[in-house]
């Protein structure tokens, strides 16, 4: 027999490449067993329910640490569920697959469309050396507002509809990016919201802050933190798409076609 012969019709390079086309389909079958983590079961749109569970093709839920010490399940087990069950405000427009959701309910929290929310951990989110990144200037005194630009503390903030909502009593920053990442704003009853940046522009000349994204008096239902000093992953989700929500939903004409 030649060398590397295993026997008369076998040999080492056949063998070594059959060991291949095995290890490439595991790895294969592998892969796409472990994308299926997010998003799986599949839900049926039709009936609104989910496909029962296949352990064959869907990988057993895996435990994920988190940096705070919490932790999340992938793939998360989800039973057959209904709009109405979950309390989702929402229907479809038609029956068909695919067809887009509507409100039922008026308020900017239901959590629909635009202002749609995931339900993250509720707890703060920290910078490598273990501070709340999100503080207001109160608690984060080695942060200033440069002195050559507009300092926004103290200035009225107006809604899209140019009525007075309240004037922003404080600035929270992001210790790890050194931004501004919202207004506290004191509304006219004495309570305080925050106000993301990114959902509102100041007036350098005008001394005022204004948000197309909310009417002023819908500045009160903004989403409250439990703590005035702190801001956890879930409030922030919250309140970010409460303005989100605002974008579309503030005033009935935002909703209709241009056309």
């Amino acid at each position: 027999m030649p060398t590397g012969a295993l026997t008369g019709y076998v040999d080492v390079a056949q063998v070594v490449l059959y060991a291949f086309f095995l290890f490439f389909a595991g790895l294969v079958f592998y892969l796409r067993r472990e994308d299926r983590r997010e998003g799986y079961p599949l839900e049926d749109e039709a009936v609104g329910l989910r496909h029962a569970h296949n352990p064959f093709l869907i990988p057993p839920s895996k435990t994920f640490r988190l940096p705070g010490g919490e932790e999340t399940f992938a793939p998360q087990a989800m039973q057959g569920r209904t709009d109405i069950e979950t309390g989702i405000p929402a229907r479809k427009v038609e029956p068909w697959p695919g067809a887009p959701y509507e409100r039922t309910e008026g308020s900017l929290a239901a959590g629909v469309g635009p202002g749609s929310y995931v339900i993250r951990h509720d707890v703060t989110d920290k910078t490598w050396e273990g501070e709340d990144r999100m503080a207001p200037l109160r608690v984060a005194t080695n942060f200033v507002v440069h002195e050559q630009g507009p300092n926004p503390i103290g200035m009225t903030v107006f809604g899209t509809d140019n009525a007075v909502a309240g004037v922003v009593a404080d600035l929270w920053v992001d210790r790890g990016e050194s931004l501004v990442r919202y207004y506290e704003v004191e509304l006219t009853d004495g309570s305080r919201r925050l106000m993301p940046s990114v959902f509102c522009r100041a007036g350098r000349f005008t001394r005022t802050v204004k948000s197309e994204a909310l009417l002023a008096e819908q500045f009160a239902g903004i989403p409250t933190t439990k703590n005035p000093d702190l801001v956890t992953f879930l409030e922030e989700e919250r309140i970010m798409c409460y303005f989100g929500a605002g974008t579309l939903y503030a005033t009935p004409e935002r909703a209709e076609p241009i056309l």
